[in-house]
């Protein structure tokens, strides 16, 4: 028998096994206690298997029907993983536990063709070694204006010419694309100092690139989602299907990276305020390779990160007109304030004082985490605090997606769009990330939070004092895509207006 006639056989095995079992459920002792029907031999395979296609919505429906909002699954070949919604859990192995949670071998070695051994596919010495470096630039204020007046020039010369033109053509547009191109120009310019060019520009490349690192990571994190685990190296070694286009849009990143490293290093890397000139000061390691996968790294929270969150955020407000209006309120009173005009950039200090804005964009991550969930494994056995055993090198995931719709957390209006949750006397309130693990917690708590609020609310501010932003089908749920981040399905057509200027100082 040949090799893709065995595969066919243990397919088609798989699938009658899966039927079966189907239809003939016996849930045991540890299946009722767990959340998941777990089977002999096949653990909870069929379910996964019915499920694989909506997994955050399974585990969300499975983590809120039991007690703890913890459940532990099994996949063939004794492979255990728990998965929690509980706070108390999550501030055990973000924090109090901390050493005994790491990202592991088995997690780096799925996504190290795409991020190496960047800061967020490593452990130990080198996570802190680029840890320690990141922690030191992120909290400088030079970086900060720097990330400030990018994105500033990105809104006055691409992003707002971008949607004027579509208002006065009235076209359809992709906003999810739009929030994408321009994220992804703003992060290359804060981590290479250079300009793809990829939203209003003719940067091919770029484009190019963009393209490559987006399929790049979806299907990485595909890797996670096979129903056999590390089936993916066979196919990889094969060189056959998903795992070719993997290999190939890998390729395309690293040159791009590559070639705009070289070019950095010809020429001295001379001091300017990017990420990479930054980097490439520590003693660790300075080879090409390495700062490729840190500028990566920061690529990918850069770019996918920020657009997502836009991305749904504007889904949500566009069925909220009261809230958008709100919004307006707000920046008007923020304008007349401080004797701005209309289409003056906000300052830094007048984008923090923005309380109902930062609250809105803080309710749309708790239901549309950007990062929807995080895994660890687990080096010796140990016991979580809500009674939960884990075994050594189990994996463990805290499921933020779950915790935005989590009564035991957010009350039972936790699936409703309510800004106003965030807020006690006008001022958006600070939440345990324990609770609201948007941005990490503990000794990996994500450094570019504050400077993500300000670029987000930057944006946000500026498109809708000028635009009404018309979402196609806004009352329709478009789905999402299983990535590395919360991608929207079908991205997210709009139609875009001149909003008629209300009083403001002249």
């Amino acid at each position: 028998m040949d090799f893709f006639s065995a595969v066919s056989f243990f397919f088609l095995f798989s699938l009658s096994l899966y039927v079966y079992l189907h239809f003939h459920t016996i849930p045991n002792k540890r299946s009722i206690r767990t959340g998941f029907k777990i089977y002999p031999i096949v653990g909870t395979l069929p379910g996964f298997l019915k499920n694989r296609h909506r997994l955050l919505d399974w585990f969300t429906e499975t983590l809120i029907k039991t007690p703890t909002n913890t459940a532990v699954l099994r996949r063939p070949g004794s492979v255990y993983a728990v998965t929690t919604a509980n706070p108390l859990n999550v501030e055990h192995m973000l924090k109090t536990n901390f050493e005994n949670y790491l990202k592991g071998d088995g997690f780096i070695i799925v996504l190290r063709d795409f991020l190496g051994r960047g800061i967020f596919n490593s452990d130990g010495e080198l996570w802190k070694v680029q840890r320690k470096t990141a922690s030191y630039e992120f909290n400088t204020k030079s970086l900060r204006n720097f990330a400030m007046e990018n994105v500033v020039v990105e809104l006055e010369t691409r992003l707002i010419p971008a949607l004027e033109k579509a208002s006065e053509t009235g076209r359809v547009m992709d906003l999810q694309d739009v929030l994408e191109r321009f994220a992804f120009d703003n992060v290359c310019k804060l981590a290479f100092n250079v300009d793809p060019g990829c939203l209003g520009g003719d940067g091919t490349a770029g484009a190019d690139f963009m393209q490559a690192f987006e399929d790049a990571a979806m299907l990485s994190s595909g890797r996670f989602r096979y129903s056999f685990p590390y089936f993916w190296k066979v196919k990889r070694f094969l060189n056959v299907g998903t795992e070719r286009r993997l290999r190939e849009s890998i390729s395309t990143v690293h040159e791009f990276a590559d070639n705009i490293i070289r070019s950095r290093m010809e020429s001295r890397l001379e001091q300017t305020e990017d990420l990479l000139s930054r980097f490439v000061g520590n003693d660790y390691d300075k080879s090409p390779e390495f700062l490729r996968d840190i500028v990566i790294s920061f690529i990918l929270a850069g770019r996918d990160t920020t657009s997502s969150a836009l991305t749904w955020f504007f889904w949500l407000l566009s069925s909220r007109p009261e809230i958008q209006e709100n919004i307006l309120k707000e920046l008007e009173t923020i304008r007349i304030q401080n004797r701005k005009n209309m289409g003056e950039t906000f300052s830094f200090s007048e984008l923090r004082n923005m309380q109902y804005l930062h609250a809105a964009i803080s309710e749309s991550m708790r239901l549309y985490p950007p990062v929807p969930v995080d895994t660890k494994v687990c080096q010796n056995d140990d016991v979580m605090p809500d009674g939960t055993f884990v075994g050594k090198d189990w994996l463990v995931t805290y499921h933020t997606f779950a915790m935005g719709r989590m009564e035991k957390i957010w009350g039972k209006d936790c699936w409703e769009f309510r800004p106003e949750r965030w807020l006690e006397d006008g001022v958006c309130r600070q939440e345990s990330p324990f609770r609201y693990p948007i941005f990490h917690a503990g000794p990996r708590i994500c450094l570019g939070k504050d400077m993500a609020y300000i670029q987000m609310k930057s944006i946000a501010a500026s498109l809708i004092e000028r635009f009404e932003i018309d979402v196609l089908n806004k009352d329709t749920f478009p789905g999402y895509i299983q990535s590395l981040t919360l991608r929207m399905k079908g991205g997210l057509p709009t139609r875009v207006r001149r909003r008629r200027i209300f009083g403001m100082p002249n």
